[in-house]
């Protein structure tokens, strides 16, 4: 993009009142931005009104350092770039959407945007460790199998998505809440760095925006939007989680679920989503095989694991289950003293058979 129409889109959406839905008419109207700054007063009234109409005719009083900021962004390295509508690199599956972005700004490998196979891979920021382990397996073996992995950098779920498509060689792609020059969560630093350099990070907001809350369930349409399907690992029943899953199945894509135990409220938007017609999965076998992806010939699916019971030599896995369970619970199953029970604990968190949970419950983690 060449600095006039780079500034003629900045303009545009810097302009105050203008929000998407305006800007749309206006480009609808008559074209290009650099177009509609060319119209008088009486033909922008006639698309957007008198206020916006007189507010379109004077440049915002910060274009000039919103464009400064961008150039010198696009300028400081090779991998970053601002995608218009217009742009034949723009995700055609975001065009088809009725909101789609009007810029994109994207840092990282570029091609990415076109991968052929995505799926995208959401749940709770406060995953338990059993759902935790499931994001970044299912990831990793979906990466194995050639597929991007969409998802929103945030904490928990998303990060070990992330984790586990970078594991498998696949490039994955975070959409985030935020502009490209910051990062957020700032504990995902090192993670954004591995993102760019292996797959992208996307935003349709400006550089310098900083993480406003109603920001995250808007860019969540867009996760769902550039992906085949969508997979929620963990979520509540009020989460952004469902809200991404609701407009998945908005747009004609497949939603699937990852049942848990009935004691953890993380598993319960998942029920719910099984409930209301998304598939439940047990593998991501399941979900290549769902969407009729074709696995490269040398994937291989995991080799089975071996099976931790086999040396639980006092029973403390077994009368563990997969439930969430209390120290208490686990004395009265297993009649074992309070500190060989703690020692034997110790032993199984450090070989990553259990988790804790907040409230003092443990829970054991098993394999996919």
């Amino acid at each position: 993009m060449v600095p006039y129409e780079l500034a003629a889109w900045l303009r545009l959406l810097g302009t105050p009142g203008v929000g998407a839905d305006s800007a749309r008419k206006l480009l609808a109207a008559f074209g290009l931005p650099e177009a509609v700054f060319q119209q008088e007063r009486a033909a922008l009234h006639a698309v957007v009104g008198p206020r916006l109409a007189q507010a379109l005719l004077t440049p915002p009083d910060d274009l000039d350092a919103a464009l400064g900021t961008t150039t010198a962004w696009l300028a400081s390295g090779t991998n970053r770039h601002v995608l218009s509508l217009d742009d034949p690199r723009f995700p055609c599956e975001l065009l088809q959407m009725a909101d789609p972005p009007l810029l994109l700004y994207v840092l990282g490998q570029i091609e990415t945007l076109q991968h052929p196979q995505r799926l995208a891979i959401v749940g709770s920021r406060n995953p338990t460790p059993q759902g935790e382990q499931n994001a970044r397996q299912f990831a990793q073996a979906l990466s194995e199998a050639g597929v991007c992995v969409v998802s929103g950098l945030a904490l928990g779920i998303d990060g070990a998505a992330h984790e586990g498509t970078l594991a498998g060689g696949s490039p994955t792609l975070a959409v985030v809440g935020t502009g490209l020059d910051r990062v957020y969560p700032k504990r995902h630093l090192a993670l954004a760095h591995r993102i760019a350099q292996q797959g992208a990070l996307i935003s349709e907001y400006p550089l310098g925006t900083p993480p406003l809350p109603g920001n995250f369930p808007r860019r969540n349409r867009l996760i769902a939007g550039l992906s085949q399907g969508t997979l929620v690992v963990e979520a509540a029943l009020q989460s952004g989680s469902l809200i991404t899953a609701r407009l998945a199945a908005e747009q004609g894509r497949e939603v699937f679920a990852i049942p848990g135990s009935i004691h953890a409220p993380q598993s319960r938007g998942c029920h719910a989503l099984i409930r209301q017609g998304a598939k439940l999965v047990e593998s991501a076998q399941d979900i290549l095989e769902d969407l009729r992806i074709t696995t490269p010939s040398s994937f291989t699916r995991p080799e089975a694991i071996a099976d931790p019971l086999a040396d639980d030599p006092d029973g403390l896995l077994r009368a563990m289950g997969f439930d969430p369970v209390s120290l208490d619970a686990l004395q009265a199953r297993t009649g074992l003293d309070t500190a060989t029970l703690q020692a034997r604990l110790l032993e199984l968190e450090l070989d990553g058979h259990l988790g804790r949970l907040p409230g003092g419950l443990l829970q054991r983690v098993g394999t996919v």
